[in-house]
């Protein structure tokens, strides 16, 4: 599971990376929609990972909690 929380970990903080370079290099005039698209598609899929990885760590941390209790 470890290894799964790490992967997420890193997938977060590329495409949080990738986020950052395109709200950069948006023109400060006429934005086309698909780079609004783009950007939007990215915030989604950073929330979807988000999302995994808070229940993948309270999943682990449940699961080491009631081993401490045996």
């Amino acid at each position: 599971m470890n290894a799964t929380i790490q992967q997420l970990q890193e997938d977060i903080r590329r495409l949080k990376a990738e986020l950052a370079e395109r709200e950069a290099a948006l023109p400060m005039h006429s934005v086309r929609p698909h780079q609004i698209m783009a950007i939007e598609a990215l915030e989604d899929e950073i929330s979807r990972k988000e999302e995994a990885l808070n229940a993948l760590e309270t999943e682990s941390r449940n699961a080491s909690t009631e081993g401490d209790d045996s």
